[in-house]
Formats: structure tokens, C-alpha cells, sequence
């Protein structure tokens, strides 16, 4: 008869399955793929912060984007480098650390998804109603949205982690580099119905809407900037809405890679990976798409190079000119 451990209060996370000769150098990788994502979002967030042309619904609605981002890579990845350096049997974790961690992790993912949608909403009311754009997007309007981008996730997430705290735990091996719902439910012998089809429904029903969303918005966009001659109006239109389709077809594409390996136990290693990659890519790609994109950021960007690239210049002619005069 198998022995079981019920309820244990410290569970071991499986972690990625590396080569001790290889260990190093994916540290380093993730490390410096860390330090950059930290330093786009973070610069990103205090240009959006600083820069008065900047504080537009638009940017302002970025910035929850920015902030999951940032939320999303910080819960995962400083632990995921400290467990590489360590033996696999030191990879433990308690048991309420992991639900925070699960908590954050499909907070981080739900939230990406609602803050996309809302995005996606004011970009249909600035080109499809120009003229109302000001009257709807009203300061009381986008704090209906973020609170829409934050309460929404934040109560699905409660009932779907509340399903699966009520179960007892027979096993204690997270198969995962961190932790999240389906990782946490997997430890029970009880059965799980009731969480696999909530977890389904949940996931339907969150890509369902954000994709009829960005269809229905981006449909009508389309239409609009069709039946509207003029050539500036639409290319700007359509560079703006190109941009907000692609980082929503990155972040889909790695969401649904990661639930899909999630029913397939022989590809563990690659969900793992997927699972990691889902957490840097999208967020790294943002602030470059997004700052590329924006005329304004690219703007305060180039006057800031100016003034560092005059800095020195300037100063030598403030030295020489004192000569000059005597």
C-alpha cells in the first residue's frame, strides 16, 4: 500500500530539469532576460509617469498592462533563479506561499487579457466616435475600466483557488517550476471535478470574450476606417490598432500553448518552458511595441538623448565663454 503524506505544510517544486553543466549559463539567461524586462516596464511606467502628453486614457490604461507585466515576472522569476542554484531536494515552498503564488499567477494572466479588452474598447471609441471620445472617456469611465481590469480576474481567481484549498492533499510534488491552480488541485486524491470544470469554464469564457472582444471592436475599426477616405486618418488608425493586435495575438498564442501542455503529461518539460517564456516575452515585447509605436514616446525619448548627447558640449561652452569675455 503507497504511503501519503496528508496535508503536508511544505510542498517541493519540481523546477526545470537542467544539465548541471548548462545550469549557469540559463541562470544567466533568465537573469539578464529579468534585469531587461525590469528596466523596459519600469522605464516605460516613469516616461508614462513624468511625461504630461503621456496622461491620456490610452497610456493611462497601458500602465495596468505594465504593471501586471511587472507583477507577473516578480513573483516567478527571482525564485525560479534561486531554486537553480540550489539541489532539487531544497526546492521546497509552503504550502500557503504557494497558493499566493498561484493567487498572483493567474491574477497576472487573467488581468492581461481584461486590461487588453479595455484597451481595445478605447481605441474603438477614438476612431469609430472621434467626436464623443472625450465626453465617454471621462476620468470617472477609466476608473470603471481598471477596476473592471482588476475586480473581475480578482473574483474568479478567489473561486477558483477556493475550489481547490477545501481539498486535502496526499501528495507533495508541485510538477511545476512554480506554482499555480491546476499544479495545487493535482496534489489531492479527492476527486476534482467540480475544479476541472470550473477551471474550463473559466478559461472558455475569459478567452471567448477577450476575443469577440478585440473581433467585435477591431471588426467595427476596420469597417470604419474603410469607409472613411482619408489616407493619414487611417494609417494612424490602423498602425495603433496593428500594434494592440499584436502584443494580444503574443500573449494568446502563450496562453493557450501552456493550457494546452497542461493535458499532456509527456510534454511536461516543454510546458514548464512555455510556462516561463509566457511570463518574459509578452511583457519584454510590450514596452518596445508599444514605445515604437507612440509618437509622443518616441518624442521624449529623442529629447532626452539630445539633452544628455548636448550635456557636455554645453558645458564646455559655459567654461569657454568667461575666456571669451576677458
Amino acid at each position: 500500500m503507497e504511503n501519503y503524506t496528508y496535508n503536508s505544510p511544505t510542498l517541493q517544486l519540481e523546477g526545470l530539469k537542467v544539465k548541471d553543466d548548462s545550469v549557469r549559463l540559463v541562470f544567466f539567461l533568465f537573469l539578464f532576460s529579468y534585469i531587461i524586462f525590469m528596466v523596459m516596464n519600469l522605464g516605460i511606467l516613469t516616461i508614462i509617469c513624468i511625461e504630461k502628453s503621456l496622461h491620456q486614457p490610452m497610456y493611462v490604461l497601458f500602465c495596468n498592462l505594465t504593471i501586471s507585466d511587472i507583477i507577473g515576472s516578480t513573483h516567478i522569476l527571482p525564485r525560479l533563479l534561486s531554486d537553480m542554484l540550489l539541489p532539487p531536494s531544497e526546492h521546497l515552498i509552503s504550502y500557503y506561499e504557494c497558493v499566493v503564488q498561484a493567487f498572483t499567477t493567474h491574477m497576472f494572466g487573467t488581468s492581461s487579457h481584461t486590461v487588453l479588452m479595455v484597451m481595445a474598447f478605447d481605441r474603438y471609441v477614438a476612431i469609430c466616435q472621434p467626436l464623443y471620445y472625450s465626453t465617454i472617456m471621462t476620468r470617472r469611465m477609466i476608473v470603471k475600466l481598471i477596476m473592471f481590469s482588476w475586480v473581475v480576474p480578482f473574483v474568479f481567481v478567489v473561486i477558483l483557488l477556493g475550489l481547490t484549498v477545501r481539498l486535502n492533499r496526499c501528495r507533495t510534488l508541485i510538477t511545476n517550476p512554480f506554482c499555480d491552480n491546476a499544479s495545487l488541485f493535482k496534489l489531492s486524491c479527492e476527486s476534482v471535478v467540480i475544479n476541472n470544470i470550473f477551471g474550463l469554464t473559466f478559461t472558455v469564457l475569459l478567452f471567448v470574450s477577450s476575443i469577440g472582444c478585440m473581433v467585435l471592436t477591431y471588426g467595427k475599426i476596420t469597417i470604419v476606417c474603410l469607409a472613411t477616405k482619408n489616407k493619414t486618418l487611417n494609417s494612424k488608425a490602423m498602425k495603433t490598432c496593428s500594434t494592440h493586435l499584436v502584443v494580444y495575438l503574443i500573449m494568446s498564442l502563450s496562453g493557450y500553448t501552456i493550457v494546452v501542455l497542461h493535458r499532456f503529461p509527456q510534454y511536461s518539460d516543454y510546458r514548464k518552458l512555455s510556462a516561463i517564456l509566457f511570463v518574459i516575452v509578452p511583457g519584454s515585447l510590450n514596452p518596445i511595441i508599444y514605445g515604437l509605436q507612440s509618437k509622443e514616446i518616441r518624442s521624449f525619448l529623442y529629447k532626452l538623448f539630445l539633452s544628455q548627447k548636448c550635456l557636455p558640449s554645453c558645458e564646455t561652452k559655459s567654461l569657454i565663454k568667461p575666456w571669451k569675455e576677458f
